[in-house]
């Protein structure tokens, strides 16, 4: 609940004014709860409307994108770029190509990206952006035409000093390709660090692939060792999605000692008891593009179910949601608590409603907030953004290193910042103090007119 009068009235103002944007209103709501205490103490920020400035985006992008498929069609889609903020360095964040994008999803994202970078300790600022264009079930050469169009708009907004996308849902290497690829021909300069999640013959860096899955896995490591003197080895490890987030956090869950025992797509979901094959797993998701429901055609101890948010009542220790946005209800997050789970980590983008954090909460579950545990991606974005400046490849152990650091000062500064806000081991209310507090002396020191 928003208690402090301030920020009460900047949450119901932007409420009035974005009442058809309930994801947007979703994770500003969970912010403003977090940083009462910090806001109480800095009554300058109310002088200088620094609230009202931090929830607003500096400045939303939409065009459409026109493309052609495979037998002559004209298509027309909606393209989207919202550079939230950029206090502390170019806006960076991903593009999503998915049907569901719109507006509301995109400044959520957008908003939730300014805090999640912040926490790295990087220079970048927050954005999002996509289109409502589904890259499922299209050739690579529609893909293409797509990307190439999308781009054609996009590239007069964007720059290596201005910035930064990178892929997300929809968004792989496939398309990072393409669009990189038009960007420097309509530029006619090669701009290594203007885009992220590139191809290693071309300025990607190693490790950017498994980035966000591992460096989910390194916080929640650490937050079990610090909080709770424990780890992954032995237990049983509930995975939701079978994309690029939630293969290498199954990856690296195994190498940890744990049991991954489920993972799915937007049909359904399939347990292991066994322990997912993951092997089986990229190739039917990363070459043959297949659903999750084939997995058991060659593992016979698999069982599927052709619901994927029943996921969450497989009994299990831990729980990574992997998949997309509020994922998990109320009634989800009790059935975890019911199954014996005791942590969940977010590996995906808001994936639990405030209602299932509260059960969450109540019952001490371990939680990583979602711009704490899954900035691994972003942070080694980041990474390869330094590597591109310097002309420089660092090696996989170099990168590896470098995220894990990086993921283990994300955990202390969240839980630090949990402590002196008076909730001490809350990391939802840590990590939004924390990434909070960079940003709003930022935008203090330089100036009313930013």
């Amino acid at each position: 609940m928003i208690k402090n009068a301030y920020l009460n009235r900047v949450y119901e103002e932007l409420a009035l004014r974005n009442a058809h944007e309930p994801e947007y209103l979703q994770a500003v709501k969970e912010v403003l709860e977090s940083i009462q205490p910090l806001v109480e103490k800095h009554p300058e920020y109310e002088k200088a409307d620094l609230i009202e400035r931090l929830v607003e985006p500096e400045r939303i992008i939409t065009f459409r994108v026109p493309w052609v498929d495979d037998s002559g069609n004209v298509h027309v889609n909606r393209g989207y770029r919202v550079q939230f903020n950029s206090a502390i360095g170019p806006y960076k964040g991903g593009l999503r190509f998915h049907p569901s994008v719109n507006q509301s999803i995109l400044k959520f994202l957008g908003f939730e990206q300014v805090f999640k970078n912040s926490l790295t300790t990087l220079p970048m600022g927050g954005g999002k952006g996509g289109s409502d264009f589904d890259p499922k079930g299209k050739s690579d050469m529609e893909v293409m035409r797509f990307c190439q169009s999308f781009m054609t708009e996009l590239y007069r907004h964007i720059g290596q000093f201005v910035d930064c996308p990178a892929g997300d849902i929809g968004v792989g290497a496939r398309e990072v390709g393409y669009m990189f690829g038009q960007y420097r021909r309509l530029t006619n300069s090669y701009q290594g660090g203007m885009m992220t999640g590139k191809g290693l013959t071309y300025g990607g860096s190693l490790a950017r692939k498994q980035a966000t899955g591992y460096g989910l896995c390194y916080f929640t490591a650490e937050a079990l060792k610090c909080m709770r003197n424990d780890s992954f080895a032995g237990k049983k490890v509930v995975i939701s999605g079978s994309g690029n987030v939630a293969i290498y956090a199954a990856e690296k869950a195994a190498q940890l000692g744990g049991t991954v025992i489920t993972m799915s797509d937007s049909a359904g979901y399939v347990y292991d008891p066994n322990g997912i094959d993951l092997d089986y797993v990229k190739d039917l998701k990363e070459v043959r593009r297949g659903r999750i429901s084939e997995y058991t055609t060659s593992h016979p101890d698999a069982t599927y179910v052709a619901d994927c948010r029943k996921v969450w009542e497989t009994p299990c220790d831990i729980a990574l949601p992997c998949a997309t946005q509020n994922e998990i209800d109320a009634e989800s997050a009790k059935a975890l608590v019911k199954g014996g789970c005791t942590v969940v980590c977010e590996g995906a983008n808001m994936p639990s409603t405030a209602e299932a954090i509260s059960v969450y909460l109540e019952n001490g579950i371990l939680y990583g907030p979602a711009k704490a545990s899954n900035a691994g991606g972003v942070a080694t974005s980041g990474l390869e953004m330094s590597q591109n400046s310097e002309r420089l490849s660092w090696t996989f152990e170099e990168v590896d290193s470098k995220l894990q650091e990086i993921m283990k000062g994300i955990f202390h500064a969240s839980y630090d910042a949990s402590v002196e806000a008076g909730s001490t081991g809350n990391l939802m209310v840590g990590a939004n103090c924390a990434g909070f507090l960079k940003v709003a002396t930022a935008m203090m020191e330089q100036g009313i007119c930013y």
